[in-house]
């Protein structure tokens, strides 16, 4: 999927969304969740694909929300003439969690939708179930808007450079890499099915992927990057042994870490407490990769939003580690990304399509 820039929004303008769901509960529980935030309008609803289609030309949505199963015309089949026709509109899934809703929800990922949120199931009360909706949707429709900022005094701020190597630190004379570590949320399945197909079967180093989803995401992810990776592609489980040439895929719901036992380093998994409001999340993978590993690791951050992995990065380039980081144009979302370069800790800011090739050259020095 290639990627659309982040949006600004003008001062007084707001973010126009399109719902579309065939249920009538769920077309007015979206509608009041979101006409709650100050920034988002709903400039109308649809009952199914065919409707909405009508209706983008006329209310000129940002973005839609999307229902999967539809009568006439389903999520899959708008998404793909949507990307046809209005390539610019973003599309956020809705989604169920359940193993064909998490499968299906992978193959929207692939024709191109921009993210998803799992439907909300036994909340208990429609206030219940309205905050966990505004909770999860409105900063998934959020991140793709740069919303207008008060006016503050101007301060000295150093730009980031695509593919420069920050001052503050050279990227010679470190431990020879013993392990990838890689952090990445929205635009991430697609991210890792075009990068990780790069790395060859004989990649002398373990890859540790820290992918923000929920339970059954994850294990379909790692079967659908088992089918285009040449390496090793395994959904993590407990004790697992850290091994040259595989994949680890840390599971939805829990935290990966790794540890040392005798002579090897195997998987740690626990459901501690969420960190950036995330379980998996990037900054507990590089935390312990750092206690492990010290600086003999290359850690990765790929497009996501919000800020997780900026705090392992800092713990894994106080150790020496190499910090690469997707740059902007090539990111779905620049928001992880953006936080570790921006804080001048990458050492290099690169396109996706040569990402693998960094890593390789890393990961084969001597």
């Amino acid at each position: 999927m290639a990627a659309v820039s982040v949006r600004a929004l003008q001062p007084g303008e707001r973010i126009r969304v399109l719902v579309v769901d065939d249920s009538v509960v769920i077309r007015r529980l979206v509608t009041h969740a979101l006409e709650q935030d100050p920034w988002i309008e709903v400039v109308g609803v649809a009952g199914n694909g065919a409707i909405a289609l009508q209706r983008i030309p006329q209310m000129n949505p940002d973005i839609l929300t999307l229902d999967i199963e539809m009568p006439e015309m389903d999520g899959l089949e708008t998404l793909r003439r949507i990307r046809k026709s209005h390539p610019q509109t973003r599309v956020i899934m809705f989604s169920t969690l359940t193993e064909r809703g998490a499968a299906v929800t992978l193959e929207a990922l692939t024709l191109g939708a921009d993210d998803y949120v799992t439907k909300a199931s036994n909340e208990g009360s429609l206030d219940r179930s309205m905050a966990r909706l505004r909770e999860e949707l409105v900063p998934k429709i959020k991140q793709f808007f740069r919303l207008p900022q008060p006016r503050r005094a101007a301060s000295a701020v150093t730009p980031v450079v695509p593919g420069a190597v920050p001052a503050l630190r050279a990227a010679s004379a470190r431990t020879q890499p013993r392990v990838v570590a890689i952090g990445v949320s929205t635009g991430g399945p697609t991210a890792l099915a075009a990068m990780l197909p790069g790395l060859p079967a004989a990649f002398p180093l373990p890859v540790l992927v820290v992918q923000h989803m929920p339970p059954l995401f994850t294990r379909l992810l790692a079967d659908r990057l088992r089918a285009v990776c040449p390496l090793r592609v395994e959904e993590a489980k407990q004790g697992d042994a850290v091994e040259p040439g595989k994949v680890l895929i840390a599971p939805g719901d829990y935290h990966m870490k790794v540890a040392p036992e005798g002579t090897s380093v195997r998987v740690c998994l626990d459901q501690s407490a969420p960190l950036n409001s995330c379980r998996p999340a990037v900054d507990a993978l590089f935390a312990s990769v750092g206690e492990v590993y010290g600086g003999a690791a290359i850690a990765v951050i790929l497009t996501g939003m919000g800020q997780d992995g900026l705090r392992g990065s800092e713990i894994l380039k106080a150790r020496g580690a190499s910090i690469l980081a997707q740059d902007e144009a090539s990111s779905v979302v620049w928001g992880m990304p953006g936080a570790v370069a921006g804080a001048g800790l990458a050492e290099r800011i690169l396109p996706l399509d040569q990402v693998a090739a960094e890593i390789q050259r890393l990961g084969g020095r001597r």
